[in-house]
């Protein structure tokens, strides 16, 4: 199969980074997209990828993303990894700037992307049999919780966005995927969410015996691009072996019951 080119958002860190490293391991061309760009010009020294500074809130900068994006090659592959959470409190005391970030990062970024680069991604359909559009949502878009209405509105209305794309494109050889992962351990989505606060950041994840980590997901993303081309993953639900719910946790070893 010729080299295919996959368009990452959200590789400035965390499961963003973790997949453009993933996917050119696996030979794929890369193209890491992120707000900071000196975070992206370390990450293509590191990887070869290739990067485009962008702030996928602003229309306009989607699309100069857009216009670069054409000029400089095909485009087989979007993988949506950027967005994020802000804030845990209750709903009746919700900040609605955050609120209105959360919607904008996770839900209006992904249509931005979304109208702007189907085209190119059926022209590179057409050429080469298939290609892809991925998305990383949340196990918060299947389950509510206290203090998280705002972050469970904005997935649950990616995952929505996700699931009316694949219907729309019946007919089309592009895949719709969404990866939807619990627990993951990064150095910055709780940390961010929780205003920058690091002590209340690690207690989310004390005691818990492995949790997931970027490269897990990372992991899960380029199985879903390299498997055969009629072959799509709906929906991919991952969670460490130490969370069993959104709400069941367990923090220690985990121990094998006494067998009688």
């Amino acid at each position: 199969m010729a080299i295919r080119r996959a368009v990452v958002t959200g590789a400035s860190s965390g499961i963003g980074a973790a997949t453009v490293r993933a996917l050119r391991s696996r030979g794929w061309e890369v193209v890491g997209v992120a707000r900071r760009a000196e975070r992206l010009a370390a990450l293509s020294a590191e990887t070869g990828a290739s990067t485009i500074a962008c702030d996928l809130t602003d229309s306009d900068s989607v699309a100069a993303l857009v216009d670069e994006l054409r000029a400089s090659g095909p485009v087989h592959a979007l993988v949506q990894v950027a967005g994020g959470a802000r804030g845990t409190d209750r709903i009746e005391d919700g900040s609605i700037d955050d609120w209105q970030w959360m919607y904008d990062a996770n839900v209006l970024s992904s249509q931005r992307l979304v109208a702007g680069l189907l085209p190119l991604l059926r022209l590179a359909a057409s050429a080469d049999g298939h290609a892809d559009t991925l998305f990383v949502t949340s196990t918060a878009a299947q389950v509510a919780y206290a203090g998280g209405g705002g972050y469970n509105a904005a997935k649950a209305a990616q995952s929505m966005l996700v699931h009316a794309l694949r219907l729309e494109l019946n007919g089309e050889p592009i895949r719709v995927s969404e990866i939807a992962p619990g627990l993951v351990h990064t150095e910055e989505f709780t940390l961010n969410r929780l205003g920058g606060d690091t002590v209340a950041a690690e207690a989310v994840y004390s005691g818990v015996e492995a949790p997931l980590l970027a490269e897990d997901v990372a992991d899960v993303i380029a199985y879903a691009l390299d498997a055969p081309g009629h072959v799509n993953l709906d929906l991919v639900t991952m969670r460490p072996v130490a969370q069993s719910a959104n709400h069941l946790l367990a923090r220690g070893p985990l121990r094998v019951r006494p067998v009688d």
